[in-house]
């Protein structure tokens, strides 16, 4: 059985909270004792750059979730646990992938869309407070999977254009320097991971205000647990489980068997003080264990240290090292000891027997697809997917005979309308 990659970044932003920990934390620990997968978990300490500028904050976030990850299950010993900052090759990677990404791609990332449409509403410069972090997270976040080429990084809806640059850039690299040093990564949307209410309803978010810290302390726990907001129907009344924040956290952390039964005290009408108390009751269950072991890490901080420089030092040596000598030596990076000799004659033959060309193909998904090479080898244009060979075809002799290719296909990244006109005119000359 093939080996899975699956990556997970955590970013060190924050204190983590029931919805972190039921909607990704929990999941993440279980997969990774599934047999077949090879697990990599990191704290991505350099995205946090991006969304804070307090270096205290980062520090202690990034102890915190240290602590958390290992407190709620994960073996070090198993997995590949590491801090994103220790393994400078993805930083290197990174500037790799730059040169190969085209400015219309990142021009179109959410969350640099989002900064310049609010820019504009209120009437300032679009590029107002906008980074190059801001701007090159997707190149970052494409370095951070592509180093360890992962077959799938779990991630939520909001995250999924994320993947998809990331597959795009990977696909540039291999076409410009030729191979297949890159797999494309999947996402792994699970729709049935947990999004947890907060304490108004509202989606648990440090944004609204409105979280549980996972390891609050017991006193309060049980004062941010009896704050939740509920609706006003009295003992004795049936009361709804749909959209009701108490029962949704209930259920979270519960077995099958004990959410049934807080269902049917539901339908008799439990009183919200008695189910607040419960809800309580079965947090503190839970998470008490793993607050112990909690507490015992966070007071050893040159322990954890110590477990994330050991993981991004074997990572190094296996992987990320000699990964990053190959691709430096695609690219070109290369000793100059050992230069071969081209005679000049060979270079201009070779130009000039070079020659734009239309490549079709297959992919996983079972749709068919074609692309635009110039005769560097850049793609130029990126079909999407046809339900038939056929069709795809049709459309390739539609772009020669001088059709508008924007109908069935869009610019790579990098490429131009003049570099797609120089080469379809080398083709028709064919």
């Amino acid at each position: 059985m093939t080996t899975q990659r699956i990556l997970t970044g955590i970013t060190p932003s924050g204190t983590p909270h029931l919805g972190n920990y039921a909607g990704a934390i929990r999941p993440a620990v279980e997969a990774s004792q599934r047999p077949g997968v090879e697990s990599f978990y990191f704290l991505s300490d350099y995205h946090a750059l991006v969304k804070t500028d307090n270096p205290e904050r980062v520090q202690h976030s990034t102890l915190e979730i240290a602590a958390t990850w290992l407190a709620a299950g994960l073996r070090p010993e198993r997995v590949w646990f590491y801090r994103q900052s220790d393994i400078p090759e993805i930083t290197e990677l990174a500037w790799l992938l730059a040169c190969v990404t085209g400015k219309g791609l990142l021009n179109r990332a959410h969350a640099y869309k989002a900064t310049v449409d609010k820019n504009i509403a209120e009437s300032e410069d679009p590029d107002a407070g906008v980074t190059m972090g801001l701007f090159m997270y997707p190149v970052l976040m494409a370095a951070d999977i592509l180093m360890f080429n992962a077959h799938k990084v779990p991630v939520g809806r909001d995250q999924v254009q994320h993947l998809e640059m990331a597959r795009n850039i990977a696909a540039s690299f291999n076409h410009r320097y030729g191979g297949e040093h890159f797999v494309l990564p999947e996402a792994a949307v699970d729709e049935t991971v947990a999004t947890l209410p907060g304490l108004d309803g509202r989606k648990m978010s440090k944004s609204y205000d409105n979280i549980i810290p996972l390891f609050a302390t017991p006193d309060a726990l049980k004062k941010l647990v009896f704050g939740i907001i509920t609706d006003s129907k009295t003992p004795g009344e049936p009361k709804e489980t749909e959209g009701s924040a108490l029962f949704q956290l209930f259920q979270a952390f519960a077995t099958p068997t004990e959410t049934e039964a807080m269902r049917g005290r539901f339908a008799e009408g439990i009183a919200w003080g008695e189910a607040k108390e419960a809800l309580y009751g079965k947090l503190e269950s839970v998470i008490a264990p793993m607050r112990a072991r909690y507490e015992e890490l966070i007071n050893e901080p040159a322990r954890i240290e110590q477990v994330l420089k050991s993981g991004a030092a074997a990572l190094r040596a296996k992987y990320a090292t000699p990964f990053i000598a190959r691709l430096r030596e695609a690219a070109g990076l290369r000793s100059l000891d050992r230069l071969p000799a081209i005679p000049t004659d060979s270079r201009t033959r070779t130009k000039a027997q070079a020659k734009p060309q239309f490549k079709q193909y297959r992919e996983a998904d079972g749709l068919f697809y074609f692309k635009l090479a110039g005769g560097d080898g850049l793609v130029l244009l990126q079909s999407r997917g046809f339900a038939s060979a056929r069709d795809a075809g049709q459309a390739v002799a539609g772009i020669k005979n001088g059709e508008d290719y924007a109908q069935w296909s869009e610019l790579a990244p990098g490429a131009s309308e003049a570099d797609i006109r120089q080469a379809v005119d080398a083709l028709r000359a064919d």
